[in-house]
């Protein structure tokens, strides 16, 4: 069934649930089972302590991968990936599998560049300041992310709005922190809100407005199976937050 959820800032989305849906049919839900039939066996039950630890891990901790560590772990990760397809049933032997491999681990380390990037790099030396409290809104930042339960993409478009208080970045810039924090496993309620706190912290300004519609392909090739899906999330900040007629504006002029 269709149930209306409400999204930070008083937007809605509507949240699909499979029909027969129900306790007992996803891990850790009201008298389910201690994990969710998948392939032909089940899911795993992560322990309780590792449920409260996750919980009580903040959100916006940065974490950093150089170069060096990129080079340092290829190894390892093309033994994994040769033993994942050994595990597939197939021969990493073979002509078209023989750098498979390797192939695999340097596009997952591309995947998640975003490890190695640090916001303040970023911004530092774009940020100006201007005689300027009007709202700015740069939309349909195209995005490419990496869902963390399962590895897959999800993909979508950002719209972000902010009102300067006397400081502006370069609107590159914008671009490019959806770029470092999309750029890591994620997932997209936590990626909304990253990129809004990363541009509050930067400038300061007198509200943020972040805005994600994507679609999830752990969604669309796997699971419930639905193609057409799509899912909105939001973060508003400061007045955005507050001033209803601040939201209205910035969703209406994204929306258009």
């Amino acid at each position: 069934m269709d149930c209306p959820q409400q999204l930070a800032g008083g937007s809605k989305a509507v949240v699909v649930v499979p029909s027969g849906a129900g306790p007992g049919r996803f891990p850790g839900s009201a008298g389910g089972e201690a994990g969710a039939w998948m392939n032909g066996h089940p899911e795993p039950a992560l322990p309780r302590t590792a449920v409260v630890a996750a919980a009580a891990a903040p959100w916006k901790e940065e974490r950093t991968r150089s170069i060096e560590d990129n080079q340092m772990n290829l190894p390892s990760m093309q033994a994994a990936y040769s033993a994942i397809l050994r595990g597939l049933g197939e021969d990493p032997d073979r002509q078209g599998l023989l750098r498979t491999p390797w192939r695999a681990a340097t596009a997952m380390q591309f995947f998640t560049k975003g490890y190695q990037e640090n916001i303040s790099d970023i911004v530092n030396n774009a940020i100006f300041d201007e005689d300027h409290d009007e709202m700015v809104i740069v939309k349909d930042i195209d995005m490419f992310s990496m869902c963390e339960h399962h590895l897959v993409p999800f993909i979508g478009k950002v719209s972000i709005g902010y009102i300067p208080n006397r400081k502006v970045v370069g609107v590159s810039k914008l671009a490019r922190i959806v770029e470092i924090y999309s750029r890591r496993l994620q997932v997209q309620e936590r990626l909304t809100k990253q990129i809004a706190v990363a541009i509050t912290e930067a400038l300061q300004p007198a509200g943020v407005g972040v805005v994600i519609e994507a679609t999830h392909m752990c969604m669309v090739m796997r699971g419930v199976q639905k193609m057409n899906s799509k899912t909105v999330t939001s973060t508003m900040l400061g007045v955005f937050r507050e001033d209803p007629k601040t939201r209205e504006e910035f969703l209406t002029l994204i929306r258009n």
